[in-house]
């Protein structure tokens, strides 16, 4: 379920015009709003780790931080997706995040993985007669955040797929100016992808941003305020 993208706005907007700290033109909005989508995801991959590393998980269902930050990434699985290939290049998809396991379907039907490899190490594999790349066994190497090179380069040029973790779509508060105001206009807006618990953190993210963009350090200590009571709550 998404965060609805006015809802987010016009609680910002409260906050911030409360003891008149500061308007947020809809256009500042849309870039802190991103901005802020793009900390809060980033942040999920980091919590993962430090609770993977630090906790073994609980048995309440409901209330396991590492089942949690699962539900809010899995959104975001890509599963099995075509890799553009010219030659042994692939492209990799445009929404991509993070890369995960590449795979090459030998004769166009079995899924075989694609290992992958460092640059420095490939030399040695390549000469290898026991480590060499083959069809049933091909390696690949990143070229590039979009591209990677597949190996036997000979055959693996078609047929590979790969998952992934997508980056949020770009989300925006769209509007029509009607007698020099802005309108929200809910048929070209996009809203946020992230879990809709994360409706608060938006909020307190925005905040931060914009009050650091239009030096309101009200704004900033607003949203410190509310990102100490969260903190708070989520340790009761």
């Amino acid at each position: 379920m998404a965060v609805n993208i006015d809802t987010v706005y016009q609680r910002v907007l409260a906050l911030a015009n409360k003891e008149q700290r500061g308007y947020i033109t809809p256009q500042e909005f849309n870039l802190h709003a991103n901005q802020a989508q793009m900390n809060i995801f980033e942040q999920y991959f980091y919590d993962t780790h430090q609770f993977q590393a630090t906790q073994k998980g609980n048995s309440t269902e409901y209330s396991d931080m590492i089942d949690l930050l699962s539900e809010k990434i899995s959104p975001f699985e890509k599963y099995k997706v075509a890799v553009s290939m010219s030659g042994n290049t692939g492209t990799l998809a445009t929404d991509l995040y993070r890369l995960g396991t590449v795979f090459f379907a030998v004769g166009g039907t079995k899924d075989v993985e694609v290992e992958r490899i460092e640059k420095n190490d490939f030399a040695y594999i390549e000469n290898s007669p026991l480590a060499s790349p083959t069809t049933n066994r091909p390696v690949y190497n990143r070229t590039s955040a979009a591209t990677i090179k597949t190996f036997p380069s000979a055959t693996i040029t078609s047929n590979v797929t790969h998952n992934y973790i997508a980056k949020p779509a770009k989300c925006e508060w769209a509007y029509v100016v009607v007698n020099e105001k802005a309108l929200y206009n809910g048929n070209q807006a996009v809203d946020f992808e992230l879990h809709a618990s994360e409706e608060e953190s938006l909020v307190i993210n925005i905040l931060e941003l914009s009050g650091i963009t239009i030096n309101k350090q009200g704004l900033v200590q607003v949203a410190s305020n509310m990102e100490a009571s969260n903190i708070q709550q989520e340790k009761q």
